[in-house]
């Protein structure tokens, strides 16, 4: 990143586990959101940017950026806590203040940062439920946007705004916007997992109608 914004990847290899996924039997319908009032225009050369969202598993939020044109890579991981905790394990005993986080490294002359949080809103999770994400529950799995910069606390707080006054959501939206100190990408384990594990059951209710959505919802910014 190219502002000061420490990107770390840890080389610990940890087990993942899943939430009470079994409790749930399928993902949350898409949401149609008008697109953001505030928002940077498309850039004249491309210079690649990073927005850091978190939004429960991060199996699903890394599936759906991984196709949505202009995205150059998704990457799995924390933010929110210290690096002496950012470790799955630990992360996932909902204490160490990380959440589980993507960083969407994205080309700026295709995409805007206002377009990637319509798809975030929309498609990727439900930004009105508080501390879980349909069937994980925990500080871990909060709604987050992690800005980089003065533009993108902007953009972020002015579409929140802009969703509550339509009143886009039946409950009210609870992302955080809080100021990106650090992101540290998750162990490999987690890297493409719903891409390399469509048969598991979690990923099969859970994450892959969300990629669906977003091909149905947002045509023009789907890759396959």
């Amino acid at each position: 990143m190219n502002n000061g914004t420490r990107i770390v990847v840890p080389v610990v290899l940890v087990l993942c586990t899943v939430g009470l996924w079994n409790r749930v039997s399928a993902a949350e319908k898409a949401v149609a959101l008008p697109s953001p009032a505030v928002d940077a225009p498309l850039a004249a050369t491309s210079a690649t940017q990073t927005a850091v969202l978190a939004g429960g598993c991060f199996w699903g939020v890394q599936a759906v950026f991984q196709h949505v044109k202009g995205v150059q890579k998704a990457i799995s991981g924390y933010s929110g806590g210290s690096s002496s905790t950012a470790e799955y394990e630990t992360v996932s005993t909902g204490r160490t203040g990380h959440a589980e986080s993507v960083a969407i490294m994205f080309d700026p002359a295709q995409i805007t940062y206002g377009q990637l949080l319509k798809v975030f809103f929309s498609v990727a999770h439900n930004p009105t439920q508080l501390n879980r994400q349909g069937p994980d529950f925990g500080t871990q799995y909060r709604s987050v946007v992690f800005y980089a910069n003065d533009e993108q606390k902007r953009i972020a707080e002015s579409y929140i705004s802009q969703l509550e006054q339509a009143k886009s959501f039946r409950r009210p939206i609870v992302t955080q916007v809080v100021p990106l100190k650090a992101f540290y990408a998750a162990e490999s384990y987690h890297q493409n997992y719903a891409a390399l594990h469509p048969d598991n059951p979690y990923i099969a209710f859970n994450d892959a109608p969300k990629v669906e959505h977003l091909r149905k919802e947002f045509p023009d910014l789907y890759k396959k």
